[in-house]
C-alpha cells in the first residue's frame, strides 16, 4: 500500500497519540531509531556501526544505549575478539516491547 505524505504523517501522529496512553517508556526519536536498527537489521552492532548507520556520534549513540540498557532493552557486552569494540545486543524485554509497537502501527494503520 502507497502513502501519500499526509498520510503518512497521519499515521506517524496517531501512532504518537496512542504511544502516549499506554505505560509505555517515552523514548526519543534517536533511541527508537537505535532500537529499530539493533532489531531489524541482522548483527553484529556496534556503537561505532551505529553512529555511522545513522549518522550520529558514537556519544549519542552512548547515551540512547544508557536509556535502553536501563530499560533492558538492549544490552552491551565487550567483543571478545576485539576487546575495543563493544557490541550492541538485542534483549527479550526489547523484542516483547517492539513487538507490541508493531502491533500499535498496524491497528492504528488499518483504522486510518
Amino acid at each position: 500500500m502507497e502513502m501519500t505524505p499526509q498520510q503518512a504523517l497521519a499515521l506517524y501522529r496517531a501512532t504518537g497519540s496512542a504511544v502516549l496512553v499506554r505505560d509505555w517508556p517515552d523514548l526519543t526519536q534517536r533511541q527508537l531509531a537505535i532500537l529499530l536498527d539493533v532489531y531489524l537489521s541482522a548483527p553484529p552492532h556496534t556503537v561505532r556501526g551505529l553512529a555511522e548507520k545513522l549518522g550520529i556520534s558514537k556519544p549519542a549513540v552512548s547515551r540512547a544505549l544508557d536509556r535502553l540498557g536501563q530499560l533492558e532493552f538492549a544490552k552491551r557486552k565487550i567483543d571478545e575478539t576485539d576487546k575495543r569494540s563493544i557490541l550492541v545486543q538485542r534483549t527479550v524485554k526489547g523484542s516483547v516491547f517492539l513487538r507490541e509497537f508493531g502491533d500499535l502501527v498496524s491497528a492504528v494503520a488499518r483504522d486510518l
